[in-house]
């Protein structure tokens, strides 16, 4: 047993022990290696003797241990620091530590926290560009105000981004309303020049087009929409007439770009009176509309007639800016002219003088005088002389080479007996009657008064001018109205009025086509559904097409009217589809017409009385349609062997002008073409067809052109 002086010293052996253990330790500690078993069986060892004693003596180094007030041992940390309840270590270095970091220290430094490099982002000039142009176009679409749009962008700078800035106007535009698309192209027009070159249109456009694809996605007519813009800038002389054909080969084939081009160029490019209608395609309505171009047109002759200050005419005349409407200013100052003889020669000096500036080109000053020639009529009810001072004006401005030499030989000669008999006031009655009674047949739909009318008028030879009133006040009103001028006109011609007086108030209306397209945007489609429905309906035959386009002046836009007219009636199925060109208002369903002629025609071959048989085919009130008859009639007499029986009904419909033998030849040729098809149920239809063929020749109800 060790002595009581010995108590809490350590033996040399003890003292060995650890100095091994503190050395293994420290080892260790920097070691991720497992302890060795020999420095866990000295370290055991240490505690062991160090806790215990030894030698059966009381443990040493017990007065050094670190207690708790609670009496609990209380393990010592590494490095000196304390455990829960402790003061820990004077200076804390361990690196790892994140008691420096606590913000809410007092003795926190924030030079202490690890460095961190963050990335920041360069904005790329174009993206400035892009976010500046859309909040430009928003303060544009909400003020309208050009001159600050083209201040700002021109302050934006960057023009090599010009390009940019119309896909997005256009694009932006697009999916807005009409106004804000007029606005669109208002401002093209007005930065062409200014600030935008030819090529950065293109570039605009091009993109666009690229683009296409992605815009249909959001905006559903993004085609048209687009082939419109296109036909504006054209129009505008701000894309050149080029850049269509040019994309066509730059595009893939079949592609929606492709389409976008297609569509401009056929349906808006290619229209008559196209300028027009694309200027007010939505609305105009911050540009002069056409009333107002006409005050001004007005304003400046008189105050030009006035002061003859030539000059300033013709700046009024270019700051308009309706190049496409400059025929309003011809046909306004020869008016002009022929009212106050004193204006006529300051007015054939300032159009001579436009002419030579190229302020007004030769197609609108021929556009012009052909306007003035169409409306002669019109004019001589307040000018008698207007015809001769016409004639006058166009000589003289043939003579100085201003105006176009194949001008001079025409002459507006429609009617010209209406105007050499000096009547005028009875042809002023004469339309102011003609007015009324169209307006009480648009509202009661009572043809047989309307006929009784016109009767009590009187006049048959003004039958065109009723032609040409009727159809106008048409034109402007609903589906409605226009399917009943077309069965007014329809009755009328068998009734009161002959081809002839048909074909001249159509000649009268294509005359005047121009005029009317100024309040009838789609005037010339109107008009050629019109003419293709008279040919349908046997009021006029297909060579009177032919003779109205020879009476109307060289160069005039009606011609392209009457090939379309003449496209329309002549497709397949053109009868069944004229009739539902405005809804059918006024006629049997096709289907219905269809089962009413079975029925009529199957009571007649069954022992119906031919009379009756006749009567019914009137009442379908259908005669463009009546070679259906004249099909199923043929069928059923080849299925039932009642040739003879359908022969005769045939001949009677004839004989009272009932199936014209426009209608039959259509009803045989219908039935040649479907022999194929028949010959499957009769086997001999084609035998019995030529039966039927050699019958309907002896008895000269099939036109000479029928094989």
């Amino acid at each position: 047993m060790a002595s009581p002086k010995n108590e809490g010293f350590l033996t040399d052996q003890q003292r060995e022990v650890l100095k091994i253990a503190v050395q293994n330790a420290e080892v260790l500690s920097s070691s991720p290696s497992p302890r060795s078993p020999t420095s866990s069986v000295l370290l055991q060892e240490f505690h062991k003797n160090a806790v215990g004693g030894g030698g059966g003596g009381k443990p040493a180094g017990a007065r050094h241990v670190r207690r708790t007030h609670s009496g609990k041992s209380v393990k010592v940390k590494k490095d000196g620091g304390g455990g829960k309840g402790t003061w820990g270590k004077l200076i804390d270095t361990d690196p790892n530590s994140d008691s420096c970091l606590d913000r809410n220290d007092p003795n926190y430094d924030s030079g202490e926290e690890p460095y961190e490099l963050i990335g920041s982002t360069v904005l790329d000039p174009f993206d400035n560009y892009k976010k500046s142009v859309v909040t430009l176009i928003s303060e544009y679409f909400s003020t309208g105000s050009v001159e600050t749009a083209t201040s700002d962008l021109t302050e934006l700078g960057f023009p090599e981004y010009h390009s940019y800035f119309i896909k997005r106007l256009v694009s932006t535009a697009m999916d807005k309303k009409d106004k804000e698309k007029e606005m669109a192209s208002v401002l093209l027009s007005s930065l062409y020049s200014k600030l935008f070159t030819s090529v950065q249109i293109s570039q605009g456009f091009m993109m666009l087009l690229e683009a296409i694809d992605d815009l249909a996605l959001d905006i559903p007519d993004a085609s048209d929409v687009l082939a419109v813009f296109i036909s504006r800038a054209v129009v505008d002389e701000i894309l050149p007439p080029a850049f269509i054909a040019r994309m066509k080969e730059n595009l893939p084939e079949g592609s929606r770009g492709i389409e976008v081009l297609q569509i401009a160029e056929k349906s808006y490019l290619s229209a008559p009176h196209h300028a027009e209608l694309l200027e007010r395609r939505w609305g105009g309505s911050t540009r002069l509309t056409v009333e107002e171009a006409k005050k001004k047109i007005v304003n400046l002759l008189k105050e030009y007639v006035q002061n003859g200050d030539m000059s300033e005419a013709c700046r009024c005349i270019r700051e308009l800016g309706v190049p496409f409407f400059h025929h309003e200013v011809v046909k306004r100052a020869l008016i002009l002219a022929m009212e106050k003889p004193g204006s006529e020669i300051p007015v054939l000096e300032l159009l001579k003088e436009a002419n030579n500036e190229g302020l007004i080109s030769s197609s609108q000053m021929s556009k012009g005088f052909s306007r003035v020639g169409e409306i002669l009529e019109d004019l001589s009810l307040d000018i008698p002389s207007c015809k001769t001072l016409f004639d006058g004006l166009v000589q003289k401005a043939a003579s100085n080479k201003w105006l176009d030499s194949s001008f001079s030989h025409f002459t507006s000669n429609t009617n010209g007996d209406l105007k050499n008999n000096g009547d005028f006031d009875k042809l002023k009655r004469y339309k102011e009657e003609a007015v009324t009674i169209i307006h009480e047949y648009f509202s009661s739909d009572d043809i047989p008064e309307i006929i009784r009318s016109l009767e009590e008028l009187n006049c048959p030879e003004y039958n065109p001018i009723f032609i040409k009133k009727l159809i106008t006040l048409a034109m402007d009103r609903k589906n409605r109205e226009k399917e009943m001028a077309s069965v007014l006109l329809s009755s009328l011609s068998f009734e009161l009025f002959s081809t002839d007086d048909v074909a001249n108030g159509f000649t009268l209306l294509l005359e005047s086509a121009e005029d009317t397209a100024l309040d009838v945007l789609d005037a010339s489609d109107e008009l050629a559904l019109f003419l293709a429905r008279a040919v349908i309906d046997d009021v006029l035959a297909p060579l009177n097409l032919e003779e109205i386009s020879s009476k109307l002046p060289p160069k005039c836009s009606g011609n392209e009217t009457i090939t379309m007219a003449r496209t329309l009636s002549s497709a397949r199925h053109a009868g069944e589809r004229l009739l539902r060109c405005w809804g059918g208002g006024s006629g049997w369903a096709v289907e219905d017409a269809k089962d009413k002629i079975q029925k009529l025609l199957e009571e007649y071959v069954t022992g119906g009385d031919l009379s009756e048989a006749c009567r019914c085919i009137r009442d379908l009130n259908m005669p463009f349609f009546n070679h259906e008859v004249v099909k199923k009639g043929i069928v059923m007499g080849m299925e039932r062997k009642c040739d003879d029986k359908v022969m005769e009904l045939f001949g009677e419909c004839f004989g009272e002008g009932l199936i014209t033998i426009n209608q039959l030849s259509k009803g045989f040729v219908r039935v040649r073409d479907g022999l194929d098809d028949l010959a499957l149920d009769i086997p001999d239809a084609k035998e019995k067809f030529r039966v039927y063929v050699d019958r309907a020749r002896e008895s000269g109800w099939l036109l000479a052109s029928f094989v």
